[in-house]
């Protein structure tokens, strides 16, 4: 049997990540995991500062806040996982360009939520509710890993632009 000959192409495959950014993906989900244990604590009927009239009025702890609270939770954990597609070579959902400029938008708008939470945190609607002392100092280490959050989503898309900037893009 005549087998006919084929061109092979050669397939164009950015460098691996570097370990750094590696970690980097991975301390993203690491640092969302603190706030979202302190939430589902609040779901579940943990004190976490918050008095049980306040947990009804404000929060509709017990009842549809509890699904909020949580699915909130549960969605921030699966958003944090999204830079590890940045320095994965296994699953590719969309081409490198695409991915990328999705990856700058999301670093950007992070920034800004960033932001946005620092402003919230300092009005003094936000700081009347929970009761000071050690309830506040367990809230704000759960909450401050997220910060770090922007800085080091940037730092992935950063490495993960350059590596696909130098491999020839792929149809």
């Amino acid at each position: 049997m005549y087998v006919m000959p084929t061109a092979t192409v050669p397939l164009s495959v950015p460098r691996p990540a570097p370990t750094w950014a590696r970690r980097t993906a991975h301390a993203v989900a690491l640092c969302a995991l603190p706030s979202g244990l302190w939430r589902i604590a609040m779901a579940s009927g943990v004190y976490v500062g918050y008095t049980d009239q306040v947990l009804r009025d404000v929060f509709a702890i017990p009842g549809w806040g509890i699904a909020y609270v949580v699915g909130l939770s549960v969605l921030t954990e699966l958003a944090a996982l999204f830079p590890l597609l940045l320095v994965s070579d296994r699953w590719r959902p969309l081409r490198p360009r695409t991915l990328a400029a999705l990856s700058w938008t999301v670093s950007g708008l992070l920034i800004v939520v960033a932001l946005w939470q620092l402003v919230v945190a300092f009005i003094v609607g936000s700081r009347t509710y929970m009761a000071d002392g050690t309830a506040r100092a367990v809230w704000a280490v759960a909450f401050a890993p997220l910060f770090a959050i922007p800085a080091l989503m940037t730092a992935v898309t950063w490495s993960y632009a350059r590596r696909h900037r130098a491999a020839p893009q792929q149809a």
